[in-house]
């Protein structure tokens, strides 16, 4: 942007509606902060934009729930979150709203924004998973989106295909710290030596580590006795690490639980094979280099809905991203100590199964730009972008 609107006073308003819209959103604001000499923020995040200098309307724990029974015990207090932030953006008149992921949440303030105050632009950092369900949302967010920021390289794609706002790929966070992930000489000689390292991920939700731990804890008793010694580490979030090491800790093989992300990077680097919860963590390890296996239960009232919505080919971010359903993923029912342990028993050694994998967990670097893209400097411009066009 020239000089002279660099030192015209902007003003951001962000929404971010859980941790990992905290993790975008505080780079959002220190590139904004590098682009443009007089900028202010406000709105809804956590820590990480807090750094940054915004002071969050409430906590944004408040909205830490997933699941549809979990969602209708707490509907008064997010229908009144709802408002409450759509109220305090239109009294803000921003130059640009910028709302970061949680679509259920923050999608519901944008309509609201936009009917109160149409004139502000709104631009979305994460595109809802629109080719996985509910395709429909794509073209009803012309009416309320300017511009949506895409993590995943297929996304413009399907926007335009399915009628959506303007979308531009600005590249996955990943893309700038995969060498924290990936091993160097000795952590490589670490992965093939014995015992062999197996990460097992059962979620950052009390709800998933409750379902998920049971079959997860068989498979590893299944696998110690079929491939041998196995060394077990399971990286977790600091919310949930007292509910996994309460499960835990009957197991007959002690894993190791490790929540400081500098030791969960290590963990990568050095891991043999994963068994893993659906979810972003598939593509964390795809760029590490790790074959895995994945598996997902919901409750039995929300399997039939999840059926009924889901039309993804895959419900794995690295085999959509890579196009090609190279990860094995055991859903609901198929989510077995057999299921699992067969899959995961070829990834120990160089079996055409664990070859398959890391051929193709090879292009990544080529797909997502790894080591080329910037995503949060990419989202600073097009929402300084949106700001200025607004302006004029």
């Amino acid at each position: 942007m020239n000089g002279a609107a660099a030192l015209q006073p902007l003003h951001v308003f962000l929404v971010a509606g859980e941790e990992s819209g905290d993790r975008l959103g505080g780079p959002l604001m220190r590139a904004l902060k590098e682009r443009h000499s007089n900028v202010s923020f406000s709105g809804v995040g956590g820590s990480e934009m807090a750094r940054e200098g915004l002071n969050s309307l409430f906590p944004i724990g408040d909205l830490a729930i997933m699941g549809f029974n979990a969602v209708a015990r707490k509907l008064p207090l997010i229908f009144w979150r709802i408002s409450e932030t759509a109220a305090a953006a239109a009294a803000a008149n921003p130059d640009v709203v910028v709302i970061i992921d949680s679509p259920d949440f923050t999608h519901r303030v944008a309509r609201r924004i936009h009917k109160r105050a149409p004139s502000i632009p709104i631009v979305n950092y994460v595109s809802p998973s629109v080719w996985a369900w509910r395709p429909g949302r794509a073209r009803r967010m012309r009416r309320y989106i300017d511009h949506v920021l895409a993590l995943l390289p297929f996304e413009p794609e399907v926007h335009e295909r399915l009628g959506g706002p303007p979308c531009s790929y600005v590249g996955h966070p990943l893309a700038e710290t995969a060498s924290a992930l990936r091993p160097n000489e000795t952590e490589t000689a670490r992965r093939a030596a014995q015992p062999p390292v197996l990460l097992v991920f059962p979620g950052s939700r009390t709800g998933e580590v409750k379902r998920l731990l049971g079959v997860f804890s068989k498979t590893v008793e299944e696998l110690d006795r079929r491939v041998g010694p196995i060394d077990v580490v399971i990286p977790t979030v600091p919310h949930v690490e007292a509910a996994v090491r309460e499960h835990v800790a009957g197991w007959a093989k002690q894993p190791r639980i490790v929540a400081d992300p500098d030791k969960k990077q290590a963990a990568f680097r050095i891991a043999r094979a994963a068994l893993a919860k659906s979810g972003t963590v598939t593509l964390e390890l795809a760029v590490a280099g790790v074959p895995m296996v994945t598996a997902y239960k919901v409750t039995a009232f929300e399997a039939p809905i999840a059926r009924r919505l889901i039309k993804a080919p895959s419900a794995i971010l690295a085999n959509l991203v890579l196009g090609e359903n190279v990860v094995p993923e055991f859903m609901q029912e198929d989510c077995t100590v057999e299921n699992l342990t067969r899959a995961l028993m070829p990834l120990f050694s160089d079996r055409p199964e664990r070859q398959r994998q890391l051929y193709a967990f090879a292009r990544l670097d080529s797909v997502m730009e790894i080591g080329v893209a910037h995503p949060s400097v990419r989202a600073a411009d097009i929402v300084l972008k949106e700001a200025l066009r607004a302006r004029t």
